[in-house]
């Protein structure tokens, strides 16, 4: 049993953590992450884009989730990743870091949460249908996911 705990941030992460959480974390995709996307290039446009929601374990970066907060008409928000290292996974950490993200979207009157995930994920589908998000729509491979927040 790791007796270190578990702390939550946001927005701390630096773009290396996030590039080494990424690397950490690839072969947990539906299908491997690297597979879609050049994971240096996705780390920097996180760090630069993206509000993320961090689990830290000590200095390590063991859960993300990473979202973009459009701030025109729409107030709508796209998580574009989630993930939980391997030996992390199954605590909680994913829900925590989702309801944070909710929280802060609600908070700063965001309408609506979006996300895409992999259709033969049925692990990913049943803990986001548990939190109450809801298939809108398809994209290639992809559910589109809406969480209503108004």
């Amino acid at each position: 049993m790791d007796t270190n705990p578990v702390t939550y941030q946001t927005k701390t992460a630096t773009e290396k953590n996030i590039l080494s959480h990424l690397e950490d974390c690839d072969n947990n995709f539906t299908p491997p992450l690297s597979e879609r996307t050049g994971l240096v290039a996705y780390a920097k446009k996180l760090f630069e884009k993206a509000v993320t929601f961090e689990a830290w374990n000590n200095d390590r970066l063991i859960g993300l989730i990473a979202a973009y907060l459009n701030t025109d008409d729409s107030r709508s928000v796209f998580i574009t990743n989630v993930s939980v290292t391997k030996e992390f996974t199954g605590k909680g950490i994913a829900s925590r870091l989702l309801r944070n993200c909710i929280a802060h979207c609600a908070k700063n009157d965001y309408f609506v949460i979006n996300l895409e995930v992999n259709r033969n994920n049925s692990r990913a589908i049943g803990f986001y249908e548990k939190h109450q998000f809801k298939q809108s729509g398809t994209q290639g491979d992809n559910l589109v996911l809406t969480l209503n927040l108004k």
